[in-house]
């Protein structure tokens, strides 16, 4: 396929871009194989720079003679295009929904972006597992790497090495594998070095309708706890659809099978219930002066809210268990690719303050997110806008980054990146001109050559000239846990996010800006004084 032959129109003159807060502006309009660029007329300057992958929905309206295209883009931006003549109109509205809808992973921007201060490699897997590894093995020598899944043959979204338990052999976890759906058999998620627990994670077991029983995965879960020490499994569907999976294949780990092990819970959403709780509040926060009462019904009636306190409050149950009771934690829910992922990076969040730093928490995306097979490109094919949703859609990483929000809110001094790094995550999982969130899982990735092809987003987030967006001015270290509040008025809508391109934040950018500044020269003057003494 050509990307010409899905350009009916190349340019059309004399078209007004408008957009919410800033003036109309009118120009010529370029589509190319992956952007759509607004030139201002007559002077030429560019207004308009818009990655064409980023649209998710697209609706347009002829009048005569002319027409309009409204995008509705991932991001939440709205922009409308008054376009003259009407052949001209449809043409552009067909060429920018194809061109959004392209299948081919290859045929992605990230696979023709070169920027110049970037080279090819630079900055891929800031926590590979071998990096991971060695961390724990400085404080136990219970857990070993295991390249049991080398080629992918163990359980296809999972990395080729993994941290098992040292006491079980690769023929164990092999075997284990094959009763745990996808094959994701529990691995090492985070060890806490305070009182020697581990986090695990892994998908359901596969007892089925006859209660079938796997020795290998008993073993390998036994062999986590010492003599005497108990554990729990944290499932993140409710008993009743736990229960409901037996029939199709699934089920839990029986009580009698692993004696030591204590199950509990804490239904968690996930894909088209917590899709359809995204589009709604999106179209609550679009719906123009509504009144106080309408705005709060409709707010509570997306249920967002409910699902970031849900988040969280099953996180710091998994928190509190590994740091408090010192019993170790195995979660998952189904597949154990979607909420059991949300509960086990932000459990590390909370726990330990490495993660808090910016390195820390791109190694932790990488660790628990990326690497861990969380399917990006299924979960984030489609926003709050489209109507062409399928089954496989779910904001399930905007839910962590809402929460890692909510975190920064209540503890504004612990964590050493702010909200420009969310927002950038958010905007780079829906459409971006870099690999890293391309794919579903590591095989994928391999198969696709990203690493050699595409440039990484952490290689360009960690440029100096870039970086410093992304701090908080207002960090200090904080070596403790952070326990959030989960109570219903402690958890706030996210405005920065929901509300970015409705509200205008250029005074809050300003101050923000200035309150770095303050904060670099009262450094600068510390540095100074402590050099005289």
């Amino acid at each position: 396929m050509e990307f010409s032959e899905l350009i009916k129109t190349a340019t059309v003159e004399d078209v007004l871009l408008a957009r919410p807060g800033l003036p109309a502006v009118r120009g010529t309009l370029c589509i190319t194989s992956h952007h759509l660029l607004l030139s201002s007329q007559p002077r030429g300057d560019l207004q308009l720079w818009l990655l064409i992958r980023n649209v998710d929905a697209v609706e347009k309206r002829v009048c005569g003679s002319s027409g309009s295209i409204t995008l509705r883009c991932k991001d939440l931006q709205v922009l409308q295009l008054e376009i003259p003549g009407m052949e001209e109109c449809l043409n552009i509205a067909s060429s920018i929904q194809a061109l959004s809808s392209v299948d081919s992973v290859m045929m992605l921007y990230p696979f023709f972006h070169r920027p110049p201060s970037l080279r090819l490699r630079q900055g891929w897997h800031p926590c590979a597992p071998e990096c991971h590894f060695q961390q724990v093995a400085s404080q136990t020598s219970r857990w070993r790497l295991s390249a049991v899944n080398r080629d992918f043959s163990a359980c296809p979204s999972y990395p080729p090495a993994v941290i098992v338990p040292a006491a079980v052999g690769d023929d164990t976890v092999a075997k284990a594998a094959r009763f745990r759906q996808g094959g994701r058999f529990p691995v090492l998620s985070y060890f806490h070095a305070k009182n020697g627990t581990a986090l695990l994670r892994s998908s359901q077991p596969l007892p089925g309708p006859k209660r079938r029983r796997c020795p290998e995965d008993e073993k390998l879960l036994g062999t986590i706890l010492e003599e005497g020490d108990r554990g729990f499994i944290i499932d993140t569907r409710s008993a009743q659809a736990a229960k409901q999976a037996r029939l199709s294949g699934g089920g839990t780990e029986p009580k009698s099978c692993y004696p030591r092990w204590h199950r509990l819970h804490r239904a968690l959403e996930r894909g088209r219930p917590l899709q359809e709780s995204f589009a709604k509040l999106v179209e609550a926060c679009e719906e123009p002066a509504p009144s106080v009462e309408r705005w709060l019904g409709r707010l509570d009636g997306s249920r967002w809210l409910g699902h970031v306190k849900a988040a969280l409050s099953t996180a710091c149950l998994a928190a509190q268990c590994l740091d408090r009771e010192g019993c170790s934690v195995l979660v998952h829910g189904a597949e154990g690719a979607d909420a059991t992922l949300l509960v086990t990076a932000l459990a590390q969040l909370i726990l330990q303050p490495a993660c808090r730093t910016l390195e820390g928490f791109q190694a932790l995306l990488e660790r628990e997110w990326i690497q861990a097979g969380h399917p990006f490109q299924l979960r984030c094919a489609r926003s709050a806008a489209s109507q062409a949703r399928g089954k496989q859609e779910a904001p399930v990483f905007l839910l962590f980054l809402d929460c890692v929000w909510q975190l920064s809110r209540q503890f504004p001094f612990s964590l050493e990146f702010g909200e420009q790094l969310l927002l950038t995550l958010f905007d780079n999982a829906y459409a971006s001109a870099y690999g890293t969130f391309l794919c579903n899982n590591e095989k994928e990735r391999s198969l696709c050559q990203l690493k050699e092809s595409t440039h990484s987003l952490w290689a360009w987030l960690n440029q100096p000239e870039e970086q410093h967006k992304y701090l908080n001015p207002l960090y200090s270290h904080n070596p403790l846990v952070i326990w959030p509040c989960v109570e219903p008025q402690s958890i706030q809508l996210w405005r920065g996010f929901f509300l970015r391109w409705i509200r205008p934040s250029q005074h809050l950018d300003e101050a923000w800006e200035e309150m770095r500044r303050l904060v670099e020269g009262n450094n600068s003057c510390m540095e100074e004084g402590a050099g005289k003494g």
